[in-house]
């Protein structure tokens, strides 16, 4: 038997071509019973195209759906399309078009309006079945509809529109899938013209500008972006920008900064009319690219304490002769993490200051007040005594008295409703108080400070909360008898981009192993919550049979539907028996589920393939259901794994397992706890968009 469980001895003994004809046509028959039964069981409605004749087949949940009577429809393509939205047809039609000529897969979302004027979504997926020819002469599949879950997103949409920042999102084909109010209206476009509608044609100036730099830029790499760019009429404005990678495509904000970037201009205007204004518009000049400096250096990263660590050295020397930077915990708990001074040789003396102030601070200090207050302290003279005298005397009074600066400035860094930090910025005796211009930057550079540290807390939060979630469902590890057991789960590398993958091994009463990998549909709350389900649900059933992995993935399918667990999931169980002579008999069944690789103690590495692709859980719950055995031996290592460790953007899944292959060969020898670390490290990438869930076992030698 090969890697992919073929059995070349099979072909001994070939019947003739009636026979062939006689069993291919019971084949197709049961496979179609097979598929009738799952779309019935799972509302799912079901087509059957002759490319041939050109008949179109509906059962009666598709009829229904698009909004036919049975009598009136008229079993043609043309009928399908007659219901298509408009805007859709083109798109979809591409993509059967695709179908027929590769013989390959069908997948779309699309809108359907029914004659009363009402219009449902529906995903469709189907196959292309080759002749004899090698060309599609049938094309099978099923539908289902997928308004509910539009209506869930437009309750999301409801967020969005409360937003004062403008947003839209681009799908895959850089159409417009979503726009805010404010978006429509700093668009000067109705939501209806923009909705479906290409980018580049409504917008042709972006075409070449950096709006089409900075986008394609976004979704090749998989990195945000952020600019600022101009679009001319009929908007004649400036926009400041920021676009995130989805899966889907791409999500933009973005806000209206004519006005800021017309003083810019202004400012430059008036530096040209007049030697006199020099040094006026330099400062101003300065000012304003420390503003830019402080957008870049805080937009670059998401952790809280590098983000303001950096603006000490950003606002010395421009607003002010040195700073200290303080975070505010949520419990209103004071940590400076960043200080800077313009002279070097004063630097050790501010982060003395830094490292003791706030235990000798008084709570009346000027630190306190501004906390209090959210509202901006200033002292505009003899800065030194007023300090010194709401310190305690120790290390932070003596150094403070040493850097005497003669005003001072305390910002609170605020977004949101909410103080996330402070910054103090202080001058000596031969500059003039935090005024004008100069206190009018310092409030911006506070704004900016204070979006980026609240960016960071909901973003550390968001992926603290998706990551525990998703550990909090998997349980400790029981090892195997005779054999090691070693797991890793990685989330995705987007905040909350919680899923379903998940790993276990326990025994059932009879003492056997049982290893279980699986994945649930999606990347969200419900899909780790249906994870934690069908776990208990199988543990459960294992617990109670004793059954072999066929017999328990059937159970569950059962139990999925008799619970009304509505999801699919794939899945592989296998369970470790004892052979003779210190081997072992794995047995496992696969619901779709990636094969698992065996790694031999000889170097030899292959996967434990199936001949007949079962369904995934949740399809149909009569399912044929079958058990392989494989033998291991001493020193063997089996690998089980979810499709995030073989599947990539721009990557094959045959390229992914061969990746895997390949990584686990070379790996021969390895420490089970190594070869995992390793594996993850090899195929897994930073901004890895899915979970990945492994399992790996090795027999004692």
């Amino acid at each position: 038997m090969d890697g992919h469980g073929h059995d070349p001895a099979g072909d001994l003994g070939a019947p003739d071509e009636a026979e062939q004809q006689a069993e291919q046509q019971v084949e197709r028959e049961a496979a179609r019973l097979r598929w009738q039964l799952a779309i019935t069981a799972a509302g799912i409605g079901g087509f059957d195209w002759d490319l041939v004749t050109g008949r179109l087949s509906w059962d009666d949940r598709l009829v229904e759906l698009f909004g036919y009577e049975r009598s009136t429809f008229a079993e043609d393509i043309a009928a399908f399309d007659a219901r298509l939205h408009p805007d859709d047809r083109a798109r979809v039609s591409r993509a059967v078009d695709e179908c027929i000529a590769t013989c390959g897969t069908f997948e779309a979302e699309y809108r359907v309006v029914r004659p009363d004027g009402t219009t449902r979504w529906v995903q469709a997926r189907g196959k292309a079945l080759a002749g004899p020819s090698g060309r599609a002469v049938r094309m099978l599949g099923a539908a289902y509809d997928t308004t509910a879950e539009r209506d869930a997103d437009a309750r999301t949409a409801r967020v969005l529109e409360s937003m004062p920042t403008a947003f839209f999102s681009l799908d895959r084909d850089w159409r417009f899938s979503y726009v805010n109010a404010r978006a429509e209206e700093l668009l000067g476009r109705a939501r209806g013209e923009l909705l479906g509608g290409d980018v580049w044609e409504l917008f042709p100036a972006a075409v070449g500008a950096p709006f089409d730099e900075e986008y394609h830029r976004a979704v090749d790499t998989g990195e945000p972006v952020a600019f600022e760019a101009y679009y001319p009429a009929p908007l004649d404005a400036w926009f400041e920008v920021r676009a995130w990678p989805t899966p889907d495509g791409l999500s933009v904000y973005f806000i209206d900064v004519t006005a800021r970037r017309r003083a810019v201009e202004a400012v430059e205007a008036a530096r040209a009319e007049a030697e006199r204004e020099r040094v006026r518009t330099a400062a101003a000049a300065e000012r304003l690219r420390l503003l830019a400096s402080v957008g870049d250096q805080l937009g670059a990263t998401l952790d809280a304490e590098e983000a303001v660590a950096r603006l000490a050295q950003t606002v010395v020397p421009v607003l002010a002769d040195w700073c200290v930077v303080t975070l505010v915990d949520e419990h209103g708990g004071l940590r400076d993490v960043g200080s800077w001074h313009r002279d070097p040789a004063a630097r050790e003396l501010v982060r003395t200051y830094a490292a003791h102030r706030l235990r000798g601070m008084s709570p009346n200090s000027f630190v306190h007040q501004a906390l209090r207050t959210e509202q901006a302290v200033l002292v505009e003279r003899d800065a030194a005594p007023a300090v010194s005298e709401l310190l305690a005397p120790g290390p932070a009074r003596e150094v403070f008295a040493e850097l005497a600066p003669e005003s001072m400035a305390v910002l609170p860094l605020r977004a949101r409703g909410r103080t996330s930090g402070l910054v103090t910025l202080f001058r000596g005796p031969e500059r003039e108080p935090l005024r004008g211009q100069d206190a009018l930057t310092a409030g911006q550079v506070a704004d900016r400070a204070g979006l980026a540290l609240d960016n960071a807390r909901l973003y550390a939060e968001q992926q603290h909360i998706a990551e525990g979630l998703q550990r909090s469902l998997l349980t400790a590890l029981v090892d195997p008898e005779g054999a090691d057991l070693e797991a890793r789960y990685l989330p995705a590398a987007a905040a909350a981009q919680v899923g379903g993958d998940w790993y276990d091994a326990f025994r059932q009463r009879d003492g056997r192993s049982v290893l279980v990998i699986g994945d649930v549909m999606g990347h969200d709350v419900s899909a780790a919550a249906a994870m934690g389900q069908l776990r208990s649900l199988l543990r459960g059933i294992a617990h109670a049979t004793d059954h072999g992995p066929a017999q328990l993935l059937t159970g569950l399918d059962a139990a999925m539907r008799g619970l009304a667990v509505d999801t699919t999931a794939t899945a592989l169980v296998a369970r470790l028996e004892r052979g003779e002579g210190g081997a072992a008999l794995l047995r496992w069944s696969s619901a779709g589920h990636p094969p698992p690789l065996l790694l031999r103690a000889d170097g030899s590495c292959e996967y434990l393939g199936t001949p007949v692709h079962e369904l995934l859980l949740g399809i149909d719950a009569a399912a044929r259901r079958t058990d392989r055995v494989t033998t291991l031996t001493g020193g063997d290592t089996l690998l089980l794994f979810t499709d995030g460790l073989v599947e990539r953007r721009g990557q094959s899944v045959d390229e992914g397992l061969r990746r895997l292959r390949t990584a686990v060969a070379g790996l021969r020898g390895a420490g089970l706890p190594e070869l995992c670390s390793a594996v993850l490290e090899r195929l897994v990438p930073q901004d890895a968009e899915d979970d990945v869930a492994l399992l790996a076992v090795r027999l004692h030698p």
